[in-house]
């Protein structure tokens, strides 16, 4: 899905003032105009960073609510319910800087040979295991292939060389990711 430049300012400006809203800073719901991209049902992730740290991120992978509702959702989970951090205060809105990611569907690959690191987000699937990361992960962690799967593996609660077993199975995506650092900054 391609996303004009004005829909992911107007997303990121809704998406803040969401949180705003949740922390009572401000009295009004924000409301995204009606656009038909607002409609369709796609995996979103949203991030938080603090000083360049990560603060929040929660997501869905794959789509099951139109953009429309999952954006608020996700950025009140990102913000609240990330279990990793304690939920957002009222005085850390001024220095969080939002990110959204909009997701591809997901394809299985039948080798990790096939993952570009920076380019593809990873699902990993062990058993009852499973562990996700967003495209850019790799990219700023300076990982190459081998490391970006081992440390995929620890999120999944495995061991960090459980990507080279057979059962390991992979599912990449693209992700359309715009940051307020992007446009605000």
């Amino acid at each position: 899905m391609i996303i004009p430049v004005e829909l992911k300012k107007e997303m990121l400006k809704a998406a803040r003032n969401y949180l705003a809203y949740k922390l009572g800073i401000v009295d009004t719901r924000p409301v995204l105009s009606e656009n038909p991209v607002y409609e369709e049902k796609t995996g979103i992730f949203v991030t938080l960073n603090k000083n360049s740290n990560l603060r929040g991120c929660i997501g869905h992978i794959v789509g099951y609510l139109p953009l429309k509702e999952s954006l608020f959702e996700m950025a009140e989970a990102a913000a609240f319910s990330d279990p990793r951090f304690p939920p957002l205060q009222k005085d850390e809105l001024k220095d969080i800087t939002l990110e959204i990611s909009i997701l591809s569907d997901l394809l299985p690959v039948d080798s990790m040979e096939k993952i570009i690191p920076g380019k593809h987000g990873v699902v990993l699937k062990h058993g009852y295991h499973q562990a996700v990361f967003l495209p850019q992960v790799a990219t700023e962690q300076g990982w190459d292939r081998d490391e970006m799967l081992a440390n995929l593996s620890l999120k999944a609660g495995l061991h960090p060389s459980a990507y080279k077993e057979k059962n390991t199975e992979f599912y990449v995506f693209t992700a359309d990711v715009f940051s307020e650092k992007d446009y605000y900054e």
